[in-house]
């Protein structure tokens, strides 16, 4: 029998400017060590942190952007099983509706750019955010979408298990 995994659960937030780039950040350290991701990071479970006020968190810690949870749009919920094989992810996606204004300055998780969503396809991105993180934005950014994934194997297999609007 496989030893038991730990699960964690973290948010992601994109983020856009007034010209619709999304601010993505070439991450430093694990996970998704040297690959582009949007910001975020993991639930202070010990304060009993809901997924919002994570959000609004890392996002002033990580960017400097100060928001509030009514500035957060929760457009998916995606449960990763066995990512990297060492852990399983509880994962609250966000969009947050407020621009920002200029590029944040570099962090000790890493560096930050602008790109459209048509550069993002050709930046190395972890193969989770190419199977299923972007194209849920694409697709659910103005609803909502609940799904999983299977990461145990190659290529990664994602099943929605719920929608609720979304264009």
């Amino acid at each position: 029998m496989a030893p038991a995994l730990p699960y964690k659960i973290s948010v992601l937030v994109f983020i856009e400017n007034a010209a619709g780039e999304l601010l993505l950040m070439l991450r430093a350290k694990q996970p998704n060590l040297g690959v582009w991701s949007p910001i975020g990071g993991k639930l202070e479970m010990a304060t009993g942190e809901s997924p919002f006020e994570c959000a609004v968190r890392e996002t002033h810690e990580e960017t400097g952007l100060s928001v509030a949870g009514a500035d957060m749009h929760l457009f998916a919920m995606i449960a990763e099983k066995a990512y990297q094989g060492e852990t399983h992810w509880l994962m609250f996606l966000f969009r947050c509706k407020q621009p920002i204004t200029g590029l944040p300055p570099d962090i000790t998780e890493g560096r930050f750019a602008f790109y459209s969503r048509d550069a993002i396809r050709n930046l190395p991105i972890p193969e989770t955010d190419k199977a299923a993180l972007w194209p849920i934005y694409d697709q659910y950014r103005e609803g909502f979408v609940a799904l999983k994934a299977d990461c145990t194997r190659s290529p990664i297999t994602v099943s929605v298990e719920q929608i609720t609007g979304g264009t």
